[in-house]
């Protein structure tokens, strides 16, 4: 508070044009600095972090999209996801890569469910659940 009354006074006394318009000039910087420390860093810190969990989804996955839905990725074709949602019912939704908020780390949370393994299952004639495709 003393800094600004300072600089307040010394606009006030001050009769050359060039210090004024230096010190006018002092908490425009200021602002913008605090602005960017603020909003503009976290912001940034926040959308690398996003870019680098999409880029290590895989196959196998246990992931959480932004609607709230947890799957499993069965199968990636670019940026298109295939998210297996119920194992039993055999029910998979496509969704686009950016929409995935979150992987979960089975070592530290569960959404409840095994993840599928889509080539052994097929190589094996295992449907999934111990029993043979007849």
């Amino acid at each position: 508070m003393s800094v600004l009354l300072t600089l307040f006074a010394a606009t006030s006394t001050s009769t050359t044009k060039s210090s004024s318009a230096w010190v006018t000039f002092v908490p425009i910087l200021l602002i913008g600095g605090v602005m960017y420390m603020l909003l503009i860093r976290p912001q940034k810190k926040k959308m690398k972090a996003q870019r680098d969990l999409l880029s290590t989804i895989e196959e196998g996955d246990e992931i959480i999209t932004n609607g709230g839905i947890y799957g499993f990725v069965t199968a990636i074709d670019g940026d298109v996801l295939w998210v297996e949602v119920d194992h039993d019912k055999h029910v998979e939704v496509r969704i686009h890569r950016s929409a995935v908020t979150r992987k979960i780390n089975p070592a530290v949370e569960s959404a409840g469910g095994q993840p599928v393994e889509a080539d052994a299952a097929a190589d094996s004639g295992d449907d999934g659940e111990g029993k043979s495709a007849k």
